[in-house]
């Protein structure tokens, strides 16, 4: 009896084997379609700003191209701090009003950088922090002045101050985001929110009058602008950078 019924067991199992198969087969294929679905998501009207190795999209501040302190290379925005001629701002060539910015950053040692937004090209700004508010990019410990909270990294700079813990050691890459939406901004360090304040009310107009921006007649006056990358003489790198319209 026992073998005579042995093909029926063997016939069971395999029958088993090839339902269990088939359902985890199907499973994988349900699966990796809702992470494409799910990246496509992520992905969808994402503009990247730092290309492998070009500076497409970029230029001087007030001027056309840019030149040979800055370098992108396998996707890092770089400005090196051993050249000392041709320097200056690297600016988007579009303009953006409500946007989210995602970016990584990391700065040399004594070194001094930032991101700069709604920034105004014209005559008679002379420079992209005479119209735009900055994310602050700076060596907190090495720096050889003296810095104020709202001087310190991951800051509104001279405004809204970042805690100094929410920031790593210099020379690691930190994780950023600047965002803003109807006014509402908010600065996300390393996955924490360092700053959160809202644009042209009666609050923000009293608090840049308190700052060294206050005597600046156009600092922050239009919703919309073109995005920076200072050149404040030393080095630091940029990668990962690509921005949402809101």
């Amino acid at each position: 009896m026992i073998l005579k019924s042995e093909p029926l067991i063997l016939s069971s199992f395999t029958n088993i084997n090839c339902t269990i198969m088939k359902a985890l087969f199907l499973f994988l294929i349900y699966f990796s379609g809702m992470a494409i679905s799910l990246e496509a998501q992520e992905n969808s009207g994402w503009i990247k700003l730092s290309g492998e190795n070009s500076l497409s999209g970029w230029h001087l501040f007030k001027k056309p191209g840019t030149n040979s302190a800055w370098s992108s290379i396998d996707g890092v925005i770089s400005i090196d701090a051993s050249k000392k001629e041709g320097r200056g701002d690297l600016v988007t060539d579009e303009t953006f009003g409500d946007f989210e910015l995602k970016f990584d950053w990391k700065v040399a040692k004594g070194s001094n950088s930032g991101i700069i937004f709604l920034i105004q090209e014209s005559d008679e700004n002379q420079a992209t922090w005479h119209t735009g508010p900055e994310f602050q990019v700076i060596d907190n410990t090495g720096y050889p002045d003296k810095l104020q909270p709202m001087q310190m990294a991951g800051s509104l700079y001279d405004l809204i101050a970042c805690p100094v813990e929410y920031v790593k050691p210099t020379g690691e890459w930190n994780t950023s985001v600047i965002k803003l939406e109807k006014g509402k901004l908010d600065f996300i360090v390393n996955g924490k929110n360092a700053v959160s304040t809202t644009l042209w009310n009666a609050d923000w107009d009293s608090l840049v009058a308190g700052s060294k921006f206050g005597a600046l007649k156009n600092f922050a006056k239009k919703t919309t602008g073109k995005i920076a990358i200072q050149d404040h003489g030393g080095g630091a790198s940029y990668r990962n950078i690509k921005i949402k319209k809101i």
